[in-house]
């Protein structure tokens, strides 16, 4: 059997691959991190490992002049986009796709911040995500998944959307046969999740309308259900790009 190298860029200690990580290991692939701000990422050949994740993190996906590391992911994202290597973006890692392929990224009108579906297009519902598609769903919803996001982006030129809200309409695209970008989180686990209400306690206390006990309760109550979709969602996208 040969091993697949998996390498995730890591912007804050909470924000890991989740359930992916497991879906990972369990094929035998090796799964390492990246340390945003302490390793050099600018020493990594962006094409070395067979899968990319690049993670989620508190600062936009425009912040270069204040963390330098941007410009090493932009720069690693933009070789291997252009060569079609599989490559997942997740929350900031899926702006900062959008923007390595030369679309805006940008504040939005309003913090979404909160458990919820998105609604699939076509595209949407032929890719793995439709593994999530809640049974006889006239909106095409999915399952509720996690949005924890304040930015958004434009769908870059070429790509095709998968996923809207109704208060962010590009909430997920696909870039040629291997690029997938999630401004929201499906690989949230609910033990981890506890993590993030730490890790995010200052911008929960100073958001209005939302709070622990809210959060929590949302984490109570799909964690679970997208938990148990995941492993499903992931085999299917593995295959999907080659891996």
């Amino acid at each position: 059997m040969i091993v697949k190298t998996a390498i995730a860029i890591r912007h804050v200690a909470f924000e890991d691959l989740g359930t992916l990580e497991p879906a990972l290991r369990d094929r035998g692939d090796c799964v390492a991190y990246l340390e945003a701000g302490m390793d050099d990422l600018s020493a990594m050949d962006p094409l070395g490992p067979d899968l990319l994740v690049v993670l989620g993190g508190p600062i936009g996906a425009y912040d270069e002049r204040d963390y330098p590391f941007i410009s090493d992911e932009l720069r690693m994202l933009e070789k291997r986009l252009k060569a079609d290597r599989p490559t997942l973006g997740i929350c900031l890692g899926a702006q900062l796709m959008a923007r390595a392929l030369g679309a805006r990224v940008f504040p939005g009108t309003e913090k979404e911040i909160g458990w919820g579906p998105v609604t699939l297009t076509d595209a949407g519902k032929r890719s793995s995500l439709g593994l999530l598609a809640t049974p006889n769903s006239a909106e095409s919803q999915t399952l509720p998944v996690l949005h924890w996001h304040g930015d958004t982006f434009d769908v870059p030129q070429g790509a095709a959307l998968l996923a809207s809200t109704k208060a962010y309409s590009n909430q997920a695209f696909q870039w040629q046969q291997r690029g997938l970008a999630l401004q929201f989180h499906v690989e949230i686990t609910g033990e981890n999740f506890e993590r993030w209400l730490i890790g995010h306690a200052c911008e929960i206390g100073t958001t209005p309308g939302l709070g622990v006990p809210l959060l929590r309760q949302g984490k109570e109550r799909f964690a679970g259900p997208l938990a148990a979709a995941n492993p499903g969602v992931w085999k299917r996208w593995l295959t999907d790009v080659g891996l």
